[in-house]
């Protein structure tokens, strides 16, 4: 099936985030992603796609201008236009978000290039401000497959031009995160592997392919040209070879448990502080344009 979307205002009641992120915790008992988990694409407010995009998932917008497209949805999926489901998704990765911030960093990898630090193994791992990927980043969960790999990026994410993520030795409770200070942008015939969870806008350039993995921003657009994108990799799925061993796009690790911080009310009481700052945030920013 397609979608088109069409220029005009989509409002959502944000208010209701807060009570929402309550609602779903039985379902993020099993994922940091919670109701995230289903969609391939989550935008905050817009969604554009030019060329030929391919989504095996469910794509969403929360909030803003819907701007005209055409893609096409592999399998049995859904579109979430400013509805609970939206809604709830994006309330689920904000307290994920909050979670990834708590935790204690394994290696500060600042000012390196990812394409330079060799082959990693889970852990937390921290840029104090923009990290950059040039050519082949190797994640191997060998020896740990219930794990996870979180990258704490303190303010854009880019990767270049046919730059590859790569992960090997994984398992059905896999986790890969990238959680991103501002936005982040995937290099032209790039592949990406991994949960992109960034506070603003995510830019999918021309042929650039998620085959493992979604795109989540939080508080703006995605915008993609001519990109495959699926949340939930099989071998051979959408014409990547790859595979997600099972996991789900790579949304598990930490044994496949939220962490306990205190439990439930206190994430509860983090988001509602953010969703009042989005709601502050969107009354005063401009309305994207086409």
């Amino acid at each position: 099936m397609t979608f088109v979307f069409r220029i005009g205002r989509l409002l959502a009641p944000l208010g209701t985030m807060a009570a929402l992120l309550a609602a779903s915790a039985p379902a993020m008992a099993t994922t940091y992603l919670g109701a995230a988990t289903e969609f391939a694409i989550l935008a905050g407010a817009g969604l554009t796609n030019s060329g030929n995009s391919i989504v095996d998932g469910d794509l969403g917008l929360v909030t803003g201008l819907a701007v005209t497209g055409t893609a096409t949805l592999a399998g049995v999926h859904s579109i979430h236009i400013g509805d609970t489901v939206a809604i709830q998704a994006q309330a689920n990765a904000a307290a994920a978000r909050i979670a990834f911030a708590a935790m204690a960093s394994t290696v500060d990898l600042s000012g390196q290039d990812l394409g330079s630090v060799g082959v990693l193994t889970p852990g937390v791992y921290r840029f104090a401000a923009a990290a950059q990927l040039t050519g082949t980043l190797t994640l191997d969960f060998t020896g740990n497959p219930d794990a996870a790999f979180v990258f704490l990026i303190g303010s854009a994410l880019t990767t270049a031009t046919g730059s590859d993520v790569v992960i090997k030795g994984g398992g059905s409770k896999s986790g890969v995160y990238f959680d991103v200070g501002s936005s982040a942008t995937l290099g032209t015939n790039s592949i990406f592997s991994g949960n992109i969870l960034a506070r603003t806008a995510i830019t999918i350039n021309h042929a650039a392919r998620i085959l493992c993995g979604r795109a989540v921003a939080l508080d703006a657009a995605v915008t993609m040209d001519g990109n495959n994108v699926s949340n939930n990799c099989r071998s051979g799925t959408l014409g990547g070879n790859r595979d997600d061993f099972g996991s789900n796009g790579f949304a598990g690790g930490f044994g496949s448990s939220v962490p306990e911080p205190g439990a439930w009310a206190l994430l509860i009481t983090g988001f509602g502080l953010v969703g009042t700052a989005l709601r502050r945030g969107r009354s005063v920013r401009p309305a994207l344009i086409a």
